[in-house]
């Protein structure tokens, strides 16, 4: 496979050792999207995958200046397309969420390359993304900009939950780990059936972070069934890991990461229909936002629940849109 790496960036990353103010002060696409686009990244992160016995492209060639790599081709069996076509849930999801424990067995380094950072997807980063709900959505649904107690008020919830949720030993976070990104591979064994791409955004941070964006998957229903069977495998396959895990505390991370990203996802759809006119996106928010409903029950997060419930309109809470075609 050759791969035509795009050459430019909406804004360029943050520097690792950016302070905090200043990082908030760059805007979203510095803070949130700390990778960037950079071929270098993905033959870096690529190597790292294979090393620790996962499935990433094996690269064959790579001239990261001019932006081109040649790569193993997976084929086409995509986890999205399989599923669509009645494969085995459980089989594909047991798999994708084993191969995330092996994973998180080993800690992820500062560097992984010489010349590629493994940056750290933390508290600066997360709010900056969950901002995008009250930057876009609100005004999309509210047909008027959020206040600025409206802004502080979520920025405040927001801050006091992932504070609480923040982990001394972050973990690599693939950042795009979900049904559209995973190729199953038969005829390979064990965790290396479970083929990985476009990873190379990724980041360190919540152990929860991948699990969520699998389990709450904004282009495929996963039903609360699968999810809670999944969430259980998880926590199993990491013990078996060696690496104790308090399953009450770990749930409460899952409850956390995954509205955090929806709250993002969210923010981020309604921007793609108010500034770049791609309506089609909001036909997904109906099941972002029942994922984030969902989310919203867990009893840590009863303040959240409460603010959403007293500035948005139940239509805004199930991701319909009155008066935009999706």
């Amino acid at each position: 496979m050759l791969m035509d790496q795009p050459q430019h960036v909406e804004t360029p990353p943050a520097p690792p050792e950016a302070s905090p103010e200043e990082r908030q002060r760059l805007g979203y696409n510095a803070v949130a999207r700390l990778a960037g686009a950079d071929c270098g990244r993905f033959v870096a992160v690529s190597d790292f995958l294979r090393r620790r016995g996962l499935s990433a492209p094996q690269i064959y060639a790579a001239d990261c200046d001019a932006g081109f790599v040649l790569m193993e081709d997976f084929g086409d069996r995509l986890y999205a397309d399989i599923l669509a076509s009645g494969g085995n849930e459980y089989e594909l999801y047991s798999a994708a969420v084993e191969a995330l424990a092996a994973l998180h067995a080993h800690s992820p380094p500062a560097q992984i390359s010489p010349r590629v950072s493994l940056y750290s997807y933390d508290e600066t980063a997360m709010l900056a993304e969950t901002g995008l709900l009250t930057e876009w959505y609100l005004p999309l649904v509210l047909g008027r900009k959020a206040t600025a107690e409206e802004t502080a008020e979520h920025r405040a919830l927001w801050q006091k939950l992932l504070s609480e949720t923040s982990e001394a030993a972050p973990t690599f976070v693939h950042r795009d780990y979900h049904a559209q990104n995973l190729l199953w591979l038969p005829d390979r064994s064990g965790i290396a059936r479970v083929g990985m791409i476009d990873f190379q955004d990724a980041v360190a941070g919540s152990k929860a972070y991948d699990l969520a964006s699998l389990l709450e998957d904004a282009r495929r229903d996963v039903s609360t069934e699968l999810a809670e069977s999944m969430i259980a495998h998880y926590i199993s396959a990491v013990r078996k890991q060696g690496m104790p895990v308090d399953e009450a505390q770990f749930r409460r991370a899952f409850a956390t990461i995954a509205a955090q990203r929806n709250a993002k996802i969210a923010g981020i759809f309604a921007r793609l229909q108010v500034r770049d006119r791609k309506p089609r996106y909001l036909g997904y928010l109906p099941r972002v936002w029942g994922y984030l409903r969902h989310d919203l029950e867990h009893p840590s997060l009863a303040a959240l629940k409460n603010w959403y419930e007293r500035i948005l309109p139940p239509d805004a809470r199930e991701g319909r849109i009155e008066g935009v075609a999706a």
